[in-house]
C-alpha cells in the first residue's frame, strides 16, 4: 500500500498547479461523457481532474500510483461540489481562484489556503481532517458579498 507521505504531497500539488490552476487544457477524448478531464502524470504516480458543469459544477481528483506490476492502483481521491453565487463574476475572480488553489498549503494540500486575497476578491477555505480522511468548504467574496461556494471531501483509497 502506498503511503501518502512527502513524495505524494510533493505530486499532488505539482499536479495541482499544473492543471486548472495553470489553465491546462482538456483531454480532447473525454473520459466520461461530458467530463472536462485535465490529467497530469510524473513517474509512478498519475492524476486526473475530472468535472461536469460551469456556473455549477461537480468534480473529482483521483491519484494512482504504479507499484511496477503494470497496474496503477488509485490511492487518494477528492469530490467537490461548487456554484457561483451570482451573475456578476469576472476574469479577475477566476484569476482569484486560479492563484488560491496554486498556493495550497503542504499541510492541507486539498484546495487553497485558509485565506487569499486577489483584488476585490477574498478566497476562504476551512477544513477538518488530514490527507487520510478530510472534509471542507471554501468561498469567495467579492468586497463582503460572497460570489462562490464550494464543498470537498475525500481520502485515502484502500
Amino acid at each position: 500500500m502506498t503511503p501518502l507521505d512527502d513524495d505524494f504531497v510533493d505530486f499532488l500539488l505539482e499536479a495541482k498547479r499544473a492543471t486548472y490552476a495553470a489553465g491546462a487544457p482538456e483531454l480532447a477524448v473525454a473520459s466520461r461523457p461530458g467530463s472536462k478531464d485535465l490529467p497530469y502524470r510524473r513517474g509512478p504516480w498519475s492524476y486526473l481532474d475530472g468535472y461536469y458543469g460551469g456556473e455549477a459544477f461537480s468534480g473529482e481528483e483521483a491519484v494512482w500510483h504504479d507499484d511496477g506490476s503494470d497496474a496503477r492502483a488509485p490511492v487518494w481521491s477528492m469530490n467537490y461540489y461548487g456554484t457561483l453565487l451570482g451573475p456578476d463574476i469576472d476574469d479577475d475572480f477566476s484569476r482569484c481562484l486560479k492563484a488560491a488553489l496554486a498556493a495550497a498549503p503542504r499541510a492541507a494540500p486539498y484546495r487553497g489556503p485558509e485565506l487569499f486575497r486577489l483584488g476585490e476578491y477574498t478566497f476562504v477555505c476551512r477544513w477538518a481532517g488530514g490527507l487520510e480522511f478530510f472534509s471542507g468548504e471554501e468561498e469567495i467574496f467579492r468586497g463582503e458579498t460572497p460570489v462562490y461556494r464550494l464543498f470537498f471531501h475525500g481520502g485515502k483509497i484502500r
